[in-house]
């Protein structure tokens, strides 16, 4: 029998659906986080692990050279900051874990540090961290630089960036806090400690002015797509955020990320893929697949698609043609897993048209399209082939309604729970511990 499934929820703080007959009316307020504090407390009734909010910091122009397609369609802009989102939904839950995505490029460490260590406490060693290293120079302009540096070179600041804020949480013992009346001592100085680092790119006195969080660090998600990205998350993450390609990319990655990890001297176990999905859920497959038409067949999807994509890479789709292939000779210095997942489509081939790999993105990796009893058996069958961990449910932006979300927590996740695939109950205490405990 499949181990139990991992279930987490990939969202960002962006516009949910508005114009849809699945709008909800208060959909004009998302920007003070109330939709978003209910959908936490929904996947929460459900028992997912986490919830993590992406994050980008600019408004893209990457398609057809203008900020239009990215407003116009709420792609990657407006976008209100993930942190304190985070800080709310973590006061008004209690056990689901919060993620939130926050930059090596351009957070200071000592204030990344102190802000993860801070909101860990806050929500009582429930929070994690998305490190991203960034991938727009866009947004590297927002921050007074001209671009952003190499891809790899990226992540080689990331890797130090890591190291500083490790030393970083470590600056202070477990046990430093003391509150010793007799002696009239809050903390035992001898168990705090300065970092003094001193490296390529960073250099930091330490120590940290909080005091050690529940989990002393926060849990740590990556999206490893390339090779450096694949390297950099086998050996920090305990989570990643993983898009494969049909069960035999799915397979293909894990067992690579899992061999990466335990060269690095780590516990394979110990780190979880979380492949990404977008299931859609109806009482009858064939109003599954002509809710999933009505989606595709939208007069905005190609567009909106491009314009994300455009986006994440840099790369201006809006110049090729629809109905013929891409080149094959794209490259970029932007997300180069976002694009390198683009292209192979299907994987059928380089003759697939620009049209249909736009179409095969709604599948996001694998096709998930039924009523909740077939999705929840191709869940698990799909784990079973790949070996685990478990899914990222995302519904981004226009296409985020309160039905959908409740497609997933009141039909699918009951599912899932009556074919013994996922949690009923909450047993551990820290989002790292959810994650280790199968």
């Amino acid at each position: 029998m499949t181990k139990k499934i991992h279930l987490g929820w990939f969202m960002n703080f962006t516009p949910p659906d508005w114009e849809s007959e699945w709008a909800s009316p208060d959909a004009k307020d998302w920007a003070t986080g109330q939709f978003y504090v209910d959908m936490a407390r929904d996947l929460e009734r459900a028992c997912f692990d986490l919830i993590m909010i992406e994050d980008t910091v600019m408004v893209a122009d990457a398609y057809g050279g203008s900020m239009e397609g990215s407003l116009k369609h709420a792609v990657f802009a407006p976008k209100q900051d993930p942190v304190p989102l985070a800080t709310l939904i973590a006061a008004k839950t209690s056990h689901l874990g919060v993620v939130a995505t926050m930059s090596t490029s351009f957070y200071p460490p000592y204030l990344l540090a102190r802000v993860a260590s801070t909101i860990d406490s806050i929500a009582g060693g429930r929070f994690g961290w998305n490190i991203v290293s960034s991938a727009e120079d866009r947004a590297a302009q927002n921050f007074g630089l001209d671009a952003l540096p190499e891809h790899d070179e990226r992540y080689n600041v990331a890797e130090e960036y890591f190291d500083v804020v490790n030393q970083l949480w470590e600056s202070w013992e477990a046990d430093a806090v003391v509150m010793d009346r007799g002696t009239h001592t809050y903390a035992d100085f001898n168990k705090v400690h300065t970092i003094d680092f001193d490296g390529k790119y960073f250099t930091s006195r330490g120590p940290l002015n909080t005091i050690p969080s529940p989990q002393h660090k926060p849990t740590f998600l990556q999206a490893g797509a390339s090779p450096k990205g694949r390297q950099f998350a086998a050996g920090a993450a305990d989570a990643i955020i993983a898009i494969g390609t049909g069960v035999e990319g799915m397979k293909e990655y894990r067992d690579d990320i899992r061999a990466r990890a335990e060269a690095a001297g780590r516990n394979p176990d110990d780190l979880k893929l979380l492949f990404v999905v977008s299931p859609t859920i109806a009482s009858t497959e064939a109003e599954a697949r002509e809710k999933a038409a009505r989606l595709v067949d939208a007069p905005y999807f190609v567009e909106k698609a491009l314009v994300g994509i455009s986006s994440n890479t840099e790369i201006d789709f809006k110049q090729f043609d629809l109905d013929k292939p891409l080149p094959q000779d794209l490259t970029t210095n932007g997300e180069r897993g976002s694009l390198e997942h683009f292209m192979r489509g299907d994987g059928s081939g380089p003759d697939q048209t620009l049209r249909q790999l736009v179409e095969h993105r709604i599948k996001r990796g694998a096709e998930l399209i039924g009523t909740p009893q077939q999705v929840a058996k191709k869940m698990g069958e799909i784990m079973e082939e790949v070996g685990g961990d478990g899914f990222l449910i995302s519904k981004q932006g226009r296409e985020l309604s309160r039905q959908y979300i409740r497609d997933v927590t009141d039909a699918l996740v009951p599912e899932l729970q009556r074919q013994g695939l996922t949690r009923t109950e909450y047993t551990t205490s820290t989002l790292r511990e959810t994650l280790r405990e199968f």
